[in-house]
Order: C-alpha cells, then structure tokens, then sequence
C-alpha cells in the first residue's frame, strides 16, 4: 500500500505554531475529541498532503453539544481530512471502504477524469465493503473545493471534507493566515428517516409555519392566498434547525471554535457549504469582507458585509480583524438557527453573538410574479440571437407589493405555460407565471437587509477566460418539483425515467443554458467536470467561472458552457434528499469528433 504523507496536524480552527501557545489551546483546536468516550469519532480535521494518500471510510457514533447520533467518518474524523494538495503535481488517493455498505468519495470542482469522477452508476460501480478504490490523476487547478460521498445519503451522516489546492505561480491573494470554514450540519436522526417524513409531509422540520394567530406580518388576504395555493410563506428550507445543529469545522456554536490572529493581519478564511440541505448568510459584524475567490477560481475582490453561500458552494473572502475578537455568523436561510467560530487574538477572547434574525417570507417574485421595474437587463442578456434556436426572454421589472395584487385568476399550477419539453405530470404542482433574471438578488431574506450583499452580479473573473466563442444554442431545463408530495425533477422527470437519454453536448460545443425555476425553493444546481460562466453582465471575457450555481425561486438563471470534458457527468440539485428525490440527471460530453446531441 502506498505510504501515506501526513504533514503536521494541523485543525484550520487553531492557526498556532509553537508548544508554549499549543498547549494552552482547547482540546478541539489540537485535533482531540471533545466526546471521546465511548468510541466516539473525532471533532475537527487533521490535514493530509503529498502525492500518495489514504483514506479510510468507516461508521462510528458522535456528540455534538450532547446530541449523539450515527455518523459515517474518513480517518476517524467528521469531517474527513484536509486534502492540500499541489497544482501541477499528480495525487493518488486511495479509499479505502470499511463500511458494510458500499461507498464512494466525489471531488467536488476538481477536473478530473470522467471514470474517477465518483459517482456511482454514472461514472464507476462503487466500493463494495472491504475493497479500495485507487483515483490517480494530475491536479489540474488550484482553490478551494470539497470531497464528499456520492452513495446513498452519506454525506448527511459526516462523508464530506475539504480540499485546497496551492498554486504553482504566486498567489495574488495575500494573507497572513490562511483558514477553512467548512460549514455543514448534524442531526441524531438517520439520514433515511429524514427522508421518510419528508415524502410524507415536506413541512415537517418546519415550525415557523404560518397561521391566523402567529406574529408574522401577513394580512388576512394573503394568508387566503397561501392557503388556496396550499404553500407556506415560510417554506425556505426544507430542514431546518428543528432537528439540525449547523457546524463550522464540525463543532457547534456553543463548542468554540476559534481563528487565531495577531493586530493587523489580512486573514483568509475558505468558506466551503458543505452541508446536506443548508444555505447560509455569512457575516462577521463589524468588519469588512473581501471576497476573493468564488468555487476555487479568482474573481476581483468584492467588499461586501453579507453574502449568501449554497449549497456545494464556496467562497473565499479576506478580513483584517479589529478588536480583540469578532464574531464569524453562518446563519441559515431560514433563520432557524446558526454555526459560529470566533476570530480571537487570543485563545478564549470572544465577542458578542448577535442573536437571530427575523425568519423571512417569500415573495411575489419567489412565485415568479414579478411585475415590477427591477433591473434585469444584464449584458449577458445581449447575444447573436441569429446563432440561437431561440431568443431571450424580454426584460421584466420589480415584484409588486404582494398585498397590493389581485390574486384572482391566477393559477399556480396552469401547466399550459410549460414548453412542450417539459413532461406534465404529478411531478409537478407549480409553474412559475412570469420567471425574470434573478441573477441580480442577494438570496431570499437579504433584499431589505441595511448594507451590501453579494450577488451573483458583483462577480467578475479576475483572468480573462479562454474561450470567445458566442454558443451556438440554448438549452432550457426547468427545475420542477411537487412540494406535497416532496418529488424534485428536470423538465418534469425524475432521474429514474430518464436514465437512457441523457443531455448530450458535442465535444467543444459552445452552449448557453437557460435554467427556469418553477418551484418556490432556491436551487444549487451542480455540474460535474466542468466549470461554466455565469451570464451575469460582466465586462466581455470575464464572467466568473463557477461549479455551482443558485437558480432563485421563480425565476430564472443562464451560464455558458465550453463542453470540452469528454464522458458521463452528473449535472443536479446539491440539496441532497431533492437528488435524491429525482433531480438528478447526466451529461453526456462526446469524443473529439462527435456528433451534437439533443437535450434529453
């Protein structure tokens, strides 16, 4: 077996060099377990680098803040390890499955070889319990990415890591420190039976549901509207911090987890979503973020105070601490609850936790009825339509007051607005009316919030990207979903009828896709093997490059994609029991050579 090189351990929680100051750190910040009796597996993540790695999968039992429940580790940790690796170098990365099912490990936004891509019955069969599985290739790119199971619902369970990749050339983000924030969350409840009372009632974490007593701000009219509509105003998250614990580095708010910093320092923190069903709103009050970085490529740097992360996401930001600690919030989209870590010029210095934001409502435009004056003439919008199948959509504007709008006649569930490549069926219970460009909002509950958020329209690529070429056609997919019955489908198909028609590109085929929200949920939607540019008005040459993209209720979202990774690649909902639950589809990339398919 290949030696493994384990560098110094080192827990991106702690940052101290130097026996005299680690001695005085917390037990987590030096890798222990704070529940380590009982078997329990470790807190926090060591680090493991060099060309040959091992890793090992194996099931145990954790406590989080006296919660304990059955997890699924990687080196005896949750999360697995740091995998830092070098770009130009060639990894061999063993897994090695000690578990009684089979596994598998994904290397989210790595470029890699098709057939070691991860995924079972796309790309490889699994490992079967008891054998290894070897993932030899060259490191392609540099930034900060994520690992995680791509079997069965392992990745709820603790199957997950972070990945950074040092570049070659120098790197023109300067820091004095350099941090992961690794945001997921925990549960005690089985992955499975999460799943269960989701098909059976899709409202079932959520207990900030609406009603003519409580104190939400919704007039008697709009709770009429809701209830006709059988949908729930406060539908953000699907689970929530009823039955979740969010982590940062797998430690729960109260476990303390610390960034340590010395007075004036520039601070790097690699904020990676690697939760199941989460999306966060990062801030760190009182200071100013930077961010940097957004799915390991560079982008100009954007200050912001706020910025919403996805799933599968992440963002790399810069902060020059003030004080003697600052308090880092990773709230949830719902507000149900939050993971917390501290900046701290010294081991124990805390700073105030600013307590929860209101939970949010969604919106007219959430519904996609937007009908208002909204700027959503983005540059991205202005192409060769003689080149298109079809053209874009006219440009519409800001949502109305939904109080001020007459709901009658209007039928959420008229399917005659679909096109006809989107199959009709149970699967679907809502179709957006008017879906706009939301490429320009912050994320739900943000809009109002009294300082700057990022969107998807701030980013701008640092480097000029590679490919010119306008796409030679569009690609609509809807994202369709019945909530009731709490199924999730492309097009109105669920993964399972869909299996032997594909989407299929051409090799070096230059695509725009169009990705039309009908639900009322955001969406993280992931596209293995490949990086794509968001259509978000930057200057020409330089929309960012991204892995993951969120596709806001009602509305609707564009990239543009060079399909020049050849083989099978998943392309679906980062939300994990929605994949599960059908939206779930694969890419076909052809040979150099090949012919241009059609969408599936």
């Amino acid at each position: 077996m290949p030696k493994m090189m384990l560098s110094r351990r080192r827990l991106m929680g702690a940052g101290i060099v130097g026996a005299g100051v680690f001695g005085a750190m917390p037990a987590w910040a030096r890798g222990a377990s704070l529940t380590q009796h009982g078997g329990a597996v470790r807190t926090g993540f060591d680090e493991v680098s060099g060309t040959h790695i091992d890793l090992t999968v194996s099931e145990g039992m954790r406590v989080v803040e006296g919660r304990r429940g059955h997890t699924v580790a990687v080196n005896g940790s949750v999360p697995g390890p740091l995998l830092r690796l070098k770009e130009g170098t060639t990894v061999r990365l063993n897994v090695h499955n000690a578990l009684t099912e089979d596994t598998s490990i994904h290397w989210h936004g790595l470029l890699v070889p098709f057939h070691l891509d991860g995924v079972p019955g796309v790309s490889f069969p699994g490992i079967s319990p008891g054998a290894s599985f070897t993932a030899e290739f060259p490191v392609r790119q540099a930034g900060t990415y994520w690992w995680h199971s791509h079997s069965n619902l392992q990745e709820q369970a603790g199957h997950y890591g972070p990945i950074v990749v040092d570049p070659i050339e120098p790197d023109p983000v300067q820091a004095d420190r350099d941090y992961v924030m690794l945001l997921s969350e925990f549960t005690p409840m089985h992955p499975h039976a999460i799943m269960d009372k989701l098909k059976k009632g899709e409202g079932y974490f959520n207990y900030q549901q609406t009603s003519f007593t409580d104190d939400y701000p919704l007039e008697a009219g709009q709770r009429r509207m809701w209830g006709r509509m059988r949908m729930m105003a406060t539908d953000i998250l699907d689970v929530t911090g009823s039955t979740y614990t969010y982590l940062a580095n797998g430690h729960g708010p109260q476990e303390g987890l610390e960034y340590l910093f010395n007075p004036g320092e520039r601070v790097r923190i690699r904020v990676i979503n690697g939760s199941a069903m989460s999306f966060f709103n990062v801030r760190i009050p009182g200071a100013k973020i930077q961010v940097v970085a957004a799915d390991g490529l560079n982008v100009r740097p954007v200050p912001v105070q706020e910025f919403q992360i996805g799933t599968a996401e992440t963002y790399d930001i810069v902060v020059e601490p003030r004080g003697e600690a600052m308090t880092i919030v990773a709230e949830a989209m719902d507000r149900s609850g939050m993971a917390v870590a501290t900046l701290a010029s010294r081991p124990g210095a805390r700073a105030p936790v600013p307590a929860l934001r209101d939970p949010p409502l969604l919106t007219m435009a959430d519904m996609g009825m937007n009908h208002g004056g909204m700027d959503h003439g983005a540059k991205g919008d202005e192409m060769d339509h003689s080149q298109m199948d079809h053209s874009m959509p006219a440009k519409t504007t800001a949502p109305e007051p939904m109080e001020s709008m007459d709901m009658s006649g209007m039928d959420m569930r008229d399917t005659s607005r679909l096109p006809p490549t989107v199959e009709v069926g149970p699967g679907i219970d809502m179709v957006a009316m008017n879906p706009v460009d939301r490429m320009g909002d912050p994320g739900i509950g943000l809009d109002t919030v009294p300082h700057r958020v990022l969107t998807y329209k701030d980013l701008v690529a640092l480097k000029r990207n590679d490919d010119p070429r306008t796409p030679s056609r569009m690609l609509e997919i809807h994202l369709t979903g019945n909530m009731e019955r709490y199924m999730w489908s492309f097009d109105g198909e669920k993964y399972s009828s869909v299996t032997d028609h594909p989407i299929r590109f051409a090799y070096d085929e230059r695509v725009r896709v169009k990705l039309v929200n009908n639900t009322m949920m955001a969406h993280p939607i992931h596209l293995h093997g490949h990086f794509f540019e968001l259509v978000n008005g930057a200057p020409e040459g330089f929309q960012p490059q991204k892995h993951t993209m969120i596709v806001q209720p009602g509305g609707y979202a564009q990239f543009d994609l060079t399909a020049d990774e050849p083989g099978d690649w998943a392309f679906h909902c980062h939300l994990l029991y929605h994949m599960h639950s059908g939206m779930f589809q694969v890419v076909s990339v052809a040979q150099s050579g090949g012919a241009a398919g059609a969408a599936g």
